[in-house]
């Protein structure tokens, strides 16, 4: 294989972790390799991250494809939420790069980055964070206002996501009035509501009772077919794991599958 086309930044070499690209048994040259690059939404590469003494993550290196579910489970303290965060620059690794949807962020500054993420990445985490003071509607038309977008076409614009998602007789109710099903239904909205390519989830069914829980497994399915976003879950919940495009196992820091 060409010596320089392996030392290119994020080259990784075809693997069966590597379902986009195992099926070409050579790269050829560069332009090849831009090109197979270009279908991933999300690369990472030699993540590291501690706290202190305590190392989280260690060199973990990974390729989510445009449009991919992908399920990360593991014990708890075994790194899961920690490379969400990274991955959705809520934190910043030691060293390594991460580059969405062909834009490379780990190098922003701040105001950069939270510009980046309100642009291009959605949060879905297992307590909902809905501002208990606004309505439904209201909570979901945040985003947007912080963006920039007018009032009348963000206001239209959740309140299509809400009628998508079975809340369209829930415009007016604050979080307390709503089941648990339902905040974390505006919680998606809200998650939607700038059209970014990512959506990343914290354990999005961990509050949630059994029904719930199948409903918004299967939510997220029908959101990606409709909205085509790639979608990385963090969870416990082996069904939505194994429902998954692909499942990655995080143990000790490290990905082991």
């Amino acid at each position: 294989m060409d010596r320089e086309l392996c030392e290119l930044p994020g080259f990784q070499p075809v693997t069966k972790s590597n379902p986009l690209i195992r099926n070409y048994k050579i790269f050829r040259d560069r332009e090849f390799y831009n090109f197979a690059l270009s279908f991933f939404m999300i690369i990472a590469r030699d993540i590291v991250k501690s706290f202190g003494e305590l190392h989280v993550l260690k060199s973990i290196s990974l390729e989510i494809q445009d449009g991919e579910i992908i399920s990360i489970v593991g014990a708890s303290g075994a790194g899961k939420s920690t490379l969400l965060h990274i991955l959705g620059t809520l934190d910043k690794a030691d060293s390594g790069f991460i580059e969405i949807d062909k834009i490379r962020v780990d190098g922003l500054s701040d105001k950069k980055i939270s510009e980046f993420r309100n642009r291009h990445i959605g949060f879905v985490f297992q307590f909902h964070h809905l501002l208990p003071e606004f309505t439904a509607l209201e909570n979901v038309c945040i985003p947007g206002f912080i963006r920039g977008g007018s009032r009348s076409e963000t206001t239209g614009k959740a309140k299509e996501l809400m009628d998508i998602l079975g809340l369209s007789g829930r415009l007016k109710h604050r979080p307390s009035e709503l089941s648990g099903g339902e905040q974390q239904r505006v919680a998606i909205a809200r998650a939607l509501i700038n059209d970014p390519g990512v959506i990343l989830a914290d354990e999005p069914s961990g509050n949630l009772d059994s029904n719930s829980a199948m409903e918004l497994h299967k939510l997220f399915f029908s959101l990606r077919e409709r909205f085509r976003q790639t979608y990385v879950i963090v969870t416990h919940n082996t069904e939505l794991a194994g429902m998954a495009d692909r499942k990655l196992t995080i143990r000790d820091g490290v990905i082991i599958q």
